[in-house]
């Protein structure tokens, strides 16, 4: 592959927010206490920044400045995630739609990219905030396993050994896999996380 030549990334994000919205439209209010794998949010905080994080995304994809959307969203009702998410999942896809976005360079938290890595690496987001979500609200079968082996490779490209995880790294060191871990596990256990079952 050329520096030229890239995984066009618009397919797999389609299929990861919409297996995001699915998952989003199991949650019921009494879920939204629930921990989450991702220690500093619990379900209402994890798609409070699900929908506010998709959002910072649509901003990116449209030319704007993305780094000053906060990833987060409050005041929505515990019943409202699923049509919250849906409306900037809807916006996303759109700001993303055109080949010339893939190759224009864009604004991300984690430096000046081409278009195609940016989504590459919020692939890998969503697909990791979903496994959150899955965890947190035990549906733990039925996951896209393509969608996880993409976004393994996306961090483990983003997010190497070679380089050292500190306080502006949003995910923790890495963690250590058993044998027959499935592939969302490793994502899972790439990016710090580790399973409720055993937290």
């Amino acid at each position: 592959m050329t520096s030229t030549e890239f995984i066009d990334p618009r397919p797999l994000y389609l299929r990861a927010t919409e297996q995001a919205a699915a998952l989003i439209k199991t949650v019921r209010p009494e879920d939204m206490d629930r921990p989450t794998p991702c220690s500093e949010f619990d379900v209402r905080g994890l798609l409070g920044h699900i929908v506010g994080g998709t959002r910072r995304i649509a901003v990116v994809g449209e030319g704007g400045d993305g780094l000053s959307v906060d990833p987060s969203t409050e005041g929505v009702p515990d019943d409202g995630w699923a049509a919250a998410y849906d409306e900037v999942r809807v916006r996303v896809l759109k700001a993303w739609e055109s080949d010339e976005r893939m190759t224009t360079p864009v604004r991300v938290p984690w430096g000046e990219v081409p278009g195609h890595a940016a989504l590459s690496g919020y692939v890998m987001e969503i697909v990791t905030h979903t496994w959150d979500l899955a965890e947190a609200v035990g549906h733990r079968g039925g996951l896209d396993p393509e969608l996880a082996g993409f976004a393994l490779a996306t961090a483990r490209a983003v997010l190497p050994d070679s380089r050292p995880r500190d306080a502006e790294t949003p995910f923790a060191a890495r963690r250590e896999t058993p044998d027959g871990a499935g592939v969302y596990e490793q994502l899972a256990a790439w990016l710090g996380r580790e399973p409720l079952s055993r937290a």
